[in-house]
């Protein structure tokens, strides 16, 4: 069985494995999130950061809009965190994101775990 967007994922991680590397953890997540822009930028890896998703409710957009962190490739959602620990809130959030993005992965970034950096990958 092949990984949906295998090669792409490994390196967005490896990208916030440095920058947990280097920061640590116990930094507020706009920390993580522009040290993350630096460092994608360095290894180019293509991305947009704070991107607005509409949402649509039976064929017609809403005002509210959710904004992902960032797109990594135009295909996947990653979503930062800096949290103790993850919970089912973050996780549904990443999921309502790939719903109003029709992008099928996501990846949740937690850089405010003791140790090392969390992360998980959702397909939707």
């Amino acid at each position: 069985m092949t990984l949906l967007f295998k090669d792409e994922v490994y390196t967005i991680i490896g990208a916030a494995i440095e920058v947990h590397r280097e920061l640590g953890h116990g930094f507020l997540e706009a920390v993580y999130h522009e040290a993350l822009e630096i460092e994608l930028t360095s290894r180019k890896i293509p991305f947009t950061s704070q991107q607005n998703l509409p949402i649509v409710y039976k064929g017609q957009q809403l005002k509210k809009e959710y904004i992902a962190d960032l797109i990594c490739y135009n295909q996947i959602v990653v979503k930062l965190k800096a949290l103790n620990t993850l919970s089912g809130k973050e996780e549904g959030q990443l999921l309502n994101h790939l719903k109003a993005t029709n992008l099928r992965m996501g990846l949740l970034i937690n850089f405010g775990s003791v140790g090392r950096l969390e992360w998980k990958r959702f397909i939707k």
